[in-house]
């Protein structure tokens, strides 16, 4: 399922304080699923955080998502700054659906003027890459109704 999460940098935090935030949004989602580490995603976010506050110092994560791929979750996280960042309401819960998940992947974001650094970084832990990221599952369209129809009709004449 996708998701996304918008973080608040400059003016209320430094990168360096952007990049923890962020960084404790991607353990915290991992840790829901007993076949995951929260220290291996801690491990990784570690290893990207030298390239992640470069690209937030730089604006490159307000258009370009860090993106969170762990079982049904596909969420992607940008950051807000200057005055929107102030009236900015975080939500900075973990993201639903990793509890089943026994894989993750973090994509780093790699725009023109950082690609070298950004690879370099997807290099340091098996958790992160540089790749684009897979498309969002979505559910066919013929895939059937939302209501069940057939159910609400024996609620309404139960009455």
């Amino acid at each position: 399922m996708q998701r996304t999460r918008q973080v608040a940098a400059s003016p209320v935090r430094s990168a360096s304080g952007t990049w923890g935030v962020i960084a404790d949004l991607v353990a915290d989602t991992v840790e829901q699923s007993s076949a995951l580490s929260r220290d291996e995603a801690v491990q990784a976010m570690s290893a990207a955080e030298a390239v992640g506050r470069v690209l937030i110092a730089g604006g490159h994560l307000k258009q370009h998502p860090i993106t969170l791929v762990a079982g049904k979750v596909h969420c992607e996280i940008t950051t807000v700054s200057g005055t929107e960042a102030l009236a900015l309401e975080e939500n900075l819960n973990p993201v639903p659906g990793a509890a089943g998940a026994n894989d993750f992947t973090i994509y780093l974001p790699s725009p023109a003027p950082l690609q070298e650094q950004v690879k370099a970084a997807a290099g340091g832990h098996a958790r992160l890459s540089d790749a684009v990221p897979p498309v969002p599952e979505t559910k066919a369209a013929n895939s059937g109704p939302l209501i069940d129809r057939e159910a609400l009709r024996r609620a309404v004449t139960q009455r």
